[in-house]
């Protein structure tokens, strides 16, 4: 495509197969990998990344949307899709006919699923403390209605532990205290008579932090794509490897004097003669506007060099005053290595005050993925 030299993202499938092999045998032996796919694989692509996984053996996927499900099924992709959030009724048909599974997020959405009269696979969502979607582990009259309806054939049963990244002791207890909520709600619906089926707790951190956790399945997001959404440590370590390089094309190298200023605003004022170079991507490929005055750096020809200005809609600059050959048409690596020198996604993440999964996510649709693994090299 006539972009694909500006600025581009390169996706290594080779990587994703390892960090599924990595998280696979950090978990129990009998709990299955569910890879969260959603937000096009968190910028990756998800019908590649998923394919990709099922090659490798993976046979549950999860994304956001009803939507994302569907692109999925068209594209050929077999094995469990559960779709996370709220798929409004009126769509329902879709849900049976692709063979999707709904998460269930309280009595009455399951009530309205089932007067739409369409059999439809669910998973339950019980809120044990995060309060963002489930209904509350106390509620055990309102958890057994999910399982008297006719046309609800609810095939698991997950919650979402809300602090499972921090190893501080206030979070682990109240991420035990989750945990315990979970466990007794199961048994509460077994003594009632009802099968929960699939159980599953556990996202990345929470397998890294939790991997005790006896369940069916691992929903396993950020770590797939080889980083985590910050620095801070887990008590399991594996060894992951970067999936995803965001790459662009330098457009033009000038000099300026000293006292003259770069990019809106007159953010950035040279105090020495300077080489200054413009590099063709910007905040509306994802490029993190927050970046600019922040130390942000990026490497070209093997060196760091600093991000000078404020980011632009399409471009930014760099000071190369140090880097003796470099010239329109060079690479410039904003995220992955480039000989010794390596940025990392959670170091930009950390840069823009965010976490790397919202960086990953934001990476514009303009940006050609290119895919590549031992065997094959290929654009999308």
């Amino acid at each position: 495509m006539m972009d694909e030299k500006r600025a581009w993202v390169e996706v290594d499938l080779d990587a994703l197969a390892h960090n599924a092999a990595q998280f696979r045998d950090a978990a129990p032996c009998e709990c299955e990998l569910m890879a969260i796919v959603k937000a096009d694989a968190y910028g990756h692509g998800a019908v590649r990344v998923a394919k990709r996984l099922q090659s490798e053996g993976v046979k549950s996927f999860a994304v956001a949307t009803a939507g994302e499900g569907i692109q999925l099924r068209e594209s050929g992709l077999g094995g469990d899709i559960l779709i996370l959030n709220y798929t409004h009724p009126q769509y329902a048909e879709y849900l049976s006919a692709h063979n999707l599974t709904q998460l269930i997020i309280d009595g009455a959405y399951a009530k309205a699923l089932d007067e739409t009269g369409h059999k439809i696979n669910v998973h339950l969502a019980i809120d044990t403390g995060m309060h963002r979607e489930g209904i509350p582990a106390a509620n055990t009259e309102e958890i057994e209605s999910v399982f008297t309806r006719k046309n609800l054939n609810v095939l698991g049963v997950a919650t979402h532990l809300a602090s499972s990244d921090s190893l501080s002791a206030q979070d682990i207890e109240f991420s035990n205290l989750q945990i315990e909520k979970f466990f007794a709600t199961v048994d509460e619906i077994k003594s009632r008579g009802h099968e929960p089926g699939k159980l599953h707790i556990q996202a990345s951190y929470g397998l890294l932090n939790y991997p005790e956790l006896r369940c069916d399945y691992s929903r396993i997001g950020i770590g797939l794509y080889g980083v985590m959404s910050h620095f801070e440590a887990t008590k399991t370590q594996l060894d992951l490897k970067p999936v995803l390089a965001l790459k662009a094309t330098v457009a033009q190298v000038r000099r300026i004097d000293a006292g003259e200023s770069v990019s809106y605003s007159r953010t950035f004022t040279a105090d020495k003669p300077m080489k200054i170079a413009t590099v063709c991507i910007g905040y509306a490929d994802g490029v993190p506007r927050q970046l600019s005055g922040n130390n942000a750096e990026c490497i070209v020809n093997g060196s760091r060099v600093p991000i000078v200005g404020r980011i632009c809609m399409d471009l930014l600059m760099i000071d190369v005053s140090g880097i003796d050959s470099i010239e329109a048409g060079d690479v410039a690596t904003l995220i992955g290595r480039d000989g010794d020198e390596e940025i990392r996604c959670e170091e930009v993440a950390s840069k823009a005050g965010t976490i790397t999964n919202e960086i990953l996510c934001r990476l514009g649709g303009r940006l050609p993925r290119l895919y590549t693994s031992r065997s094959s090299t290929a654009r999308d």
